[in-house]
């Protein structure tokens, strides 16, 4: 399998994955991923791709809550 930015090889190895939504920031130090031996790109597959969607949505619901409790609260 060949990088699509480089053309490098690529290797199953982790890499991190970072986003910053909705007034939280996830990290995830070490998700497995095929990553470019020249440039490091990683590329993530479904099964990975789906749990972090998973973690996100999750995140979203529960940020959601958070906002909808300290509304309240401050009423």
């Amino acid at each position: 399998m060949n990088c699509i930015h480089c053309r490098g090889e690529m290797q199953r190895s982790t890499a991190p994955f970072h986003v910053i939504r909705n007034s939280y920031h996830l990290a995830l130090d070490s998700v497995p991923a095929w990553v470019c031996d020249q440039c490091g790109e990683p590329c993530f597959v479904e099964r990975e791709v789906v749990a972090i969607q998973k973690a996100i949505r999750s995140l979203d619901d529960q940020t959601r809550q958070l906002s909808v409790e300290t509304a309240k609260q401050a009423r």
